[in-house]
Order: structure tokens, then sequence, then C-alpha cells
């Protein structure tokens, strides 16, 4: 028999995850069925399982992997630019479904209903807190961050931003006027120069 190679694999994984992200997205936890993860990935239960022990286990990857791609968005262009590319996303039922937000509305509501799953994500979330931290402290360091509030205090209000703006696109409310918002708290942030 063939040797498969790790490109192949990696190729096969990506598909898996691609496929996943929509159909979570699309039909949430509950309802993202092996039938309809095998419709999504275009790949039998066999193919999918054989990456992931069960469902828990993929989507868990599917929500490490969108953290650490946010992440990697964060310690570029910080977690404003996460929160504008949730903006930007198409809907979840459009023909791409929402990227981020799917997969993050998931998670929050599977935190708040779900102690295990808790348990397992606290393990996996520091990437995002520690990405904000990592490039709020290099921002301060190029003077360009406000220097009267203690980086703790600032990650931890991006972060509620953040779930708050997770929570108000969840609620299907209006985000086409929500721009200038993001542009105020990337402000409250800066450290303002006095002139004169």
């Amino acid at each position: 028999m063939p040797r498969v190679s790790q490109d192949h694999l990696d190729a096969r994984r990506r598909q898996i995850l691609d496929g996943a992200r929509a159909c979570f997205a699309r039909h949430g936890y509950e309802g993202a069925t092996v039938r309809r993860l095998e419709e999504a990935t275009g790949l039998s239960r066999g193919a999918i399982f054989h990456h992931f022990r069960d469902k828990e286990s993929l989507f868990l990857a599917l929500a490490e992997d969108d953290a650490l791609r946010m992440a990697d968005v964060v310690a570029r262009q910080g977690l404003v630019q996460v929160m504008r590319d949730l903006l930007s996303a198409p809907e979840p039922d459009a023909e791409h479904p929402a990227d981020w937000l799917g997969t993050r509305l998931e998670v929050s509501r599977r935190l708040r209903t779900d102690p295990e799953f808790r348990g397992r994500w606290a393990e996996r979330s520091r990437q995002l807190t520690d990405a904000t931290r990592q490039r709020l402290v290099r921002q301060r360091e190029a003077g360009n961050l406000r220097d009267d509030v203690d980086i703790d205090v600032l990650t931890s209000f991006l972060e509620l931003v953040l779930e708050g703006l997770v929570s108000h696109l969840a609620m299907g409310l209006p985000a086409d006027d929500l721009e200038p918002v993001l542009d105020l708290v990337e402000e409250t942030v800066r450290r303002h120069r006095r002139t004169g």
C-alpha cells in the first residue's frame, strides 16, 4: 500500500477544518451531524474521523485553529482588526459562511452551557489573550499606547469589547454602523500626545 505524504495529510486536514467551519457556522454544534459534516467536507465519516477522534475533537481543533489565526492577526495588526474582520464577514447563510464569527459564536455558547467544554477550552484560549497583551506591550514600547492604564486592564478592555461585538452579531443586530465604534475603541488605547 502506498504511503500518503505529509502534504496530502495536511491538505486533507485543512479540507476537513474548512468544511467543518462552514457546517458549524450554518448549523451550530448540535446541528452539525456526521452526515452534514460529510456533505460539507466532501469526505466520508471514516476519512473525517481518521484525522479527529470525534466531533468534539474536530470542533476544538477548529476553534483552536481559528484562535491561532486570530492571534496572528492580533500580533500583526491588533485585536481591533480582528473585530473589523468579524464585521466584514458575510452572513452565516451566505454562499461563504462567516469565517471566525460562526466558530466564535459557537464557542461562546458552549462556554456558557457546557462546563466540560469550558475546562478544555480554557487550556486553548490563552493564545488570543497572550497575543493581545504582547501587541500592547510592543505598542507601548514604541510610544503608541497610552501609559496611564495597566496593560492587563487594556487587554481585558479589548477582550470585553470583542465579546460584546460577538454578542451583538449573534443577536442579529445591525452592524453596518459599527466601524466608527471600533475607531473609538482603537483611539481609547492610543497614546495622546500633547501639542503646544
